[in-house]
């Protein structure tokens, strides 16, 4: 039998959330309040988008924490404070954000003596690759997103190595979803409600994913473990394409949906020719291109050792999802 991890449990002290106003920190601190915890505080430069009752909603940048202080034992740090969007930023800005960040985030750690931090990285940190990639697999970023999240690894890894007392659980999500997430599955979903389609280039295109909701539960189950630390991908074991998606949706709300194919040379014949005003945001930009016919083929290891749900739940997701949507992908 596989084991089974012990419920998290509730720690004395506060949870400081960095970007908590973001779709990851909204669904951990929603998850923190209805259990219990507290006091619960996200720390983000935007206004939450789905507030919290009961959480302090501070203003505040990541880059730069050196006047931000709490009066109180801190129990946890969540660092889920990033910019991400790829292509849609200027190389620096990944740096600046996400390796600062690290550093502003690990600083504050140590200034209140916190014991936990749990940490948001990406499997783009493992480069594009169609091979399957599990958490020994050897990091190789190629994107500058990929390289400073993995930089980023390496400066909580440095404060993990510091203490005996501290503790790290960093995760590597695959595409998450869910309500609020207003990227790649709400893109889809909105291209569906359309009632046509398009495969882009090929439709075995392996796109591993996770529900918010069960992230959380990895995150949380992770931390129950108590180690020094815990490194783990969240994805489901099934390897859904592209089209075994596309199939997922057409099921939970949209039936009526006809598909069609459109071969990969014209795809990249159109994003050569729009290339000089896709910067604009009027064309098909190349890299959006060939991130959608490259695979993200990731095996969530750790979770199916530690006995984690991590097989044919894309449907319910799905079917949750909406429902807190009122009936829409929102």
């Amino acid at each position: 039998m596989k084991p089974v991890l012990p419920d998290p449990p509730l720690r004395p002290g506060a949870t400081v959330v960095f970007g908590g106003a973001g779709f990851i920190g909204s669904h951990f601190l929603q998850r923190l309040a209805s259990r219990g915890d507290g006091p619960l505080v996200s720390v983000d430069i935007r206004a939450p988008r789905y507030p919290v009752a009961g959480v302090r909603y501070l203003t505040g940048d990541v880059r730069d924490l050196t006047q931000l202080h709490y009066d109180g034992a801190i129990a946890r740090i969540a660092n889920f404070a990033a910019v991400h969007t790829t292509p849609g930023h200027d190389p620096w800005e990944y740096y600046d954000t996400n390796v600062r960040g690290a550093l502003e985030v690990t600083r504050f750690a140590r200034r209140h003596s916190v014991p936990q931090i749990l940490f948001t990285s990406s499997i783009s940190v493992y480069g594009p690759d169609e091979r399957p990639k599990s958490e020994v697999s050897p990091p190789n970023p190629q994107s500058d997103y990929g390289k400073s999240k993995l930089m980023a690894e390496q400066i909580h890894d440095s404060w993990a190595a510091e203490n005996a007392a501290h503790h790290l659980v960093t995760v590597r999500p695959a595409v998450v979803f869910g309500l609020g997430e207003g990227g790649n599955f709400t893109r889809l979903s909105r291209v569906l409600e359309k009632g046509v389609f398009v495969f882009p280039g090929r439709r075995d295109t392996i796109k591993s994913c996770i529900y918010v909701e069960d992230l959380i539960d990895w995150i949380l189950k992770a931390e129950a473990l108590d180690a020094r630390r815990t490194l783990f991908n969240a994805a489901y074991t099934n390897r859904y394409t592209i089209e075994d998606i596309v199939t997922m949706f057409r099921r939970v709300a949209f039936p009526r949906v006809r598909v069609f194919s459109l071969p990969a040379p014209v795809l990249r014949a159109a994003a050569h020719c729009l290339r000089p005003i896709s910067g604009a945001g009027l064309g098909i930009h190349p890299d959006r291109i060939d991130k959608l016919m490259t695979s993200t083929n990731i095996l969530p290891t750790w979770a199916e050792a530690a006995g984690l749900t991590t097989r044919d739940r894309l449907e319910d997701a799905l079917r949750d999802w909406r429902a807190k949507g009122n009936g829409a992908f929102l």
